[in-house]
C-alpha cells in the first residue's frame, strides 16, 4: 500500500480482525452491485470508502425527484442522470483511489455471465423478483457469494448466500421462483427513508467482511428488521433438497 492508502485506511488497519492483510484483500477485490437506488446507495458509498478496489454498478434507471427522500448517493443537481453515473460521482468524491465501472444496464443472465467470473462478491440491491432470481442463479453458477437485501414500508431483510460452503441454501430455497410473492414497489407502498440505510449498511458490512477474509455473520441466515419497533429477528436457512437451483437436481456450482 502507498503512504496515502495507509493513512486513508488506517482505522481499518488498526482492527485486529482486518489489519494490513485484510485491507489489501479489499484493495484487490471486485464487487458487483446490482441496483443504485435506496439499498445500492449506502452499499456503493461504503464499499468505496472502505477501499474495495474495483466496483461495478448496474442500474438502468435515471435519478428522479422522488428518489432523493432515501437514495443518498444522488443529489438534486443530478436529476435526470443515469443512477450509476450519479452514484459513481458520489463514490469518486469520497475515494478517488477506487475503480468504479458504471453500467446503465439491466442485470440479465448474459451480462452477469460476463461480469461474475473473477468477481469477489455480488450484492443484490434490486427491487424485483425476477432480477433477484437471476442473480441467485448466476451466484451459484460462478460460485460468487451473494449478499441480498430488501426493504419496503418499515420492514427490511438481509441474507448472505455463499455457494462455496457445502450444503448452503440459496435465495430460491427461501423464495421459490414458482411461488412468486406479490410484487411490492416503493412507488406504490412507500418506504421509511432510514430503513434502506439500515439494510444497505448491513449489506455493505457483510460484503466487506467477506472480502477481507472475515466470517460473514449472516452466512446461511436471514436477518429481518422491523423499523417500527427497531427490532431484529434472525432465522437460520436450510437448503431445500428439491430446490431447482441448488438442490440435488439443480445447477452444479461452477458450471
Amino acid at each position: 500500500m502507498t503512504d496515502e492508502e495507509l493513512l486513508r485506511y488506517s482505522r481499518h488497519i488498526l482492527l485486529d480482525e482486518l489489519g494490513v492483510e485484510g485491507q489489501q484483500r479489499l484493495l484487490a477485490a471486485h464487487a458487483v452491485v446490482v441496483g443504485a437506488g435506496g439499498l445500492g446507495s449506502p452499499v456503493a458509498l461504503y464499499l468505496a470508502s472502505a477501499g474495495v478496489g474495483r466496483i461495478t454498478l448496474l442500474d438502468a434507471d435515471t435519478v428522479d425527484l422522488t428518489n432523493l427522500q432515501r437514495q443518498i448517493a444522488h443529489t438534486t443537481d443530478r436529476l435526470g442522470q443515469p443512477k450509476v453515473e450519479s452514484a459513481r460521482a458520489a463514490m469518486r468524491a469520497l475515494n478517488p483511489l477506487v475503480r468504479v465501472e458504471a453500467r446503465a444496464q439491466r442485470a440479465d443472465e448474459a451480462l452477469l455471465d460476463t461480469l461474475l467470473p473473477g468477481a469477489s462478491v455480488l450484492l443484490d440491491c434490486s427491487d424485483n423478483f425476477a432480477t433477484r432470481h437471476a442473480l441467485n442463479r448466476a451466484s451459484r453458477r460462478h460460485r460468487v457469494p451473494l449478499v441480498s437485501g430488501a426493504a419496503i414500508r418499515f420492514d427490511g431483510q438481509v441474507a448472505v448466500f455463499d455457494p462455496r460452503a457445502d450444503g448452503s441454501a440459496c435465495y430460491a430455497c427461501l423464495f421459490p421462483e414458482e411461488q412468486p410473492p406479490e410484487e411490492v414497489r416503493c412507488a406504490t407502498m412507500g418506504v421509511f427513508a432510514p430503513l434502506v440505510g439500515v439494510i444497505g449498511t448491513l449489506q455493505a458490512a457483510e460484503a466487506i467482511k467477506l472480502l477481507a477474509g472475515m466470517p460473514a455473520g449472516l452466512a446461511g441466515k436471514l436477518l429481518m428488521f422491523d423499523g417500527r419497533a427497531s427490532q431484529f429477528t434472525e432465522v437460520r436457512l436450510a437448503r431445500r433438497p428439491d430446490c431447482p437451483v441448488c438442490g440435488a437436481d439443480g445447477l452444479t456450482p461452477g458450471r
